[in-house]
């Protein structure tokens, strides 16, 4: 990375957003507890010095380096030694046996003895706990570090296919890395990876397959699959990870009806419903081919997170969803109501006025899932990773007026370049509320 300021990026506001980071960090440090301390410890010295060497340097190599290094590696290896394992790497590592052993993540209805017997994540996330299924030590066998980089590497490609093509004096490894690094350093990343969260895979995966969505269709080939096709799988991966990615279904297949019509939206939904198909036949064949392990899989994917299974999670949180829950039977009753007319809402506004454009349909999902988390019955702040990070894609990744079009050919342009740039203002600009991750099931 060299000392030049990147094109995309104003060196003033990364400046700002880092003593933000500083800020957020000090405050944590003291008021919470446990893994979310130390990581605000190591955090708040890595953004102090990393806002103090952005503020007096011009490079941009030591303080990106000292802000991954104190508010991601060291806390998230300190924790990893000094912690007992996460409920949900348990879980995890749990679902990885099971799925070698019977073919299915999911514990039979007689083995389910409290909250702890449910798995509420998707097939794909038994995969990072495999190598502690094959016996793998420390470090190398916690599921914690897998997703971590998993996490990196797919924010690293989603970043790569944003960035402007055809020779683009932003196109380089060096931007990439210097974008990817903020955004892993970021709080919303870095926070949620040191205290091991099962959530940053899940929007690295919803954030590729903006990119790709970001990028022209091409004529359709079975032998050449569009850019479509490959967002549509990218999806498919985040929505069979975890439940919390299917609200970016509608929306994105609402945008590709409206800015690319019906034939590019059903070679979307095709392509992502085939993927998750196979993705739960390869690792999941028992859910498919048993009926009690699917309805174990719908108990423990859908309905425990609603709540509305024998055992519920012991987490807590002042969201005005859970707050409802905590009055009894109707106050989950009018919780549960809430989020449905919220998700209705949000379907009503994707037919009305469908998103244009991959940044009109971020905005889409921010919105739908701040609301389906604010109003859901057992959600916790560390949930808002989601939003937030949608923000965040977008501050980090160039919209259509910030491309010189004389450098780009017109293969390379983005199709969003022109459907999208006249929306920008109508969608608005929602502030998101920053969290902590979860207490259990992270």
């Amino acid at each position: 990375m060299g000392s030049d300021q990147p094109p995309v990026l104003d060196r003033r506001w990364v400046t700002a957003a880092y003593g933000v980071f500083t800020a957020y960090a000090a405050v944590s440090a003291g008021l919470s507890g446990g893994e979310d301390r130390v990581w605000a410890i190591w955090a708040v010295c890595g953004y102090g010095i990393a806002t103090l060497l952005m503020w007096r340097t011009r490079d941009w190599t030591a303080p990106l380096v000292v802000s991954i290094a104190l508010a991601l590696v060291a806390p998230l290896l300190w924790n990893s030694v000094a912690f007992p394992l996460e409920d949900g790497m348990k879980v995890i590592d749990r679902s990885a046996e099971l799925l070698v052993h019977h073919g299915s993540p999911y514990l039979p209805v007689h083995e389910v003895r409290s909250w702890f017997s449910y798995n509420p994540y998707l097939p794909v996330m038994a995969l990072s706990g495999m190598p502690a299924a094959a016996g793998w030590p420390g470090l190398l066998g916690n599921a914690g570090v897998w997703l971590a980089v998993a996490t990196v590497v797919v924010l690293g490609v989603a970043f790569w296919i944003a960035i402007p093509t055809a020779g683009h004096p932003s196109r380089s490894p060096r931007m990439v890395l210097i974008v990817t690094t903020i955004a892993v350093a970021s709080p919303v990343i870095a926070l949620n990876l040191a205290v091991i969260t099962t959530d940053p895979p899940v929007l690295a995966f919803i954030l590729l397959s903006l990119a790709l969505a970001a990028r022209p269709s091409g004529p359709w080939s079975p032998l050449r699959p569009d850019n479509a096709v490959w967002a549509g799988v990218a999806l498919a991966v985040a929505c069979v990870l975890k439940d919390t990615a299917w609200l970016a279904i509608p929306v994105m297949l609402a945008m590709f009806w409206c800015r690319d019509g019906l034939r590019t939206a059903i070679r979307f939904i095709v392509a992502l419903l085939v993927a998750a198909l196979v993705l739960i036949a390869v690792l999941a064949p028992a859910t498919l081919i048993h009926p009690a392990a699917m309805k174990a899989m719908i108990r423990d994917t859908v309905l425990f997170p609603l709540g509305l299974t024998t055992y519920t999670t012991p987490a807590q949180s002042l969201l005005p969803g859970h707050l409802l829950t905590q009055m009894g039977t109707a106050g989950h009753v009018l919780s549960v109501g809430l989020l449905l007319a919220a998700g209705l809402g949000v379907a009503v506004s994707l037919v009305v006025r469908p998103p244009r454009g991959v940044r009109a349909a971020a905005w889409r999902m921010a919105i739908g899932l701040t609301l389906m988390f604010a109003l859901g019955p057992d959600v916790r702040f560390g949930y808002f990773l989601y939003p937030l990070g949608l923000l965040g894609w977008l501050a980090l990744t160039p919209r259509p007026a910030d491309l010189s079009r004389a450098d780009l050919s017109p293969a390379d342009l983005r199709a969003d370049v022109v459907d999208d740039g006249e929306k920008l203002t109508d969608e608005g600009a929602q502030q998101g509320e920053p969290g902590q991750p979860d207490e259990a099931l992270r």
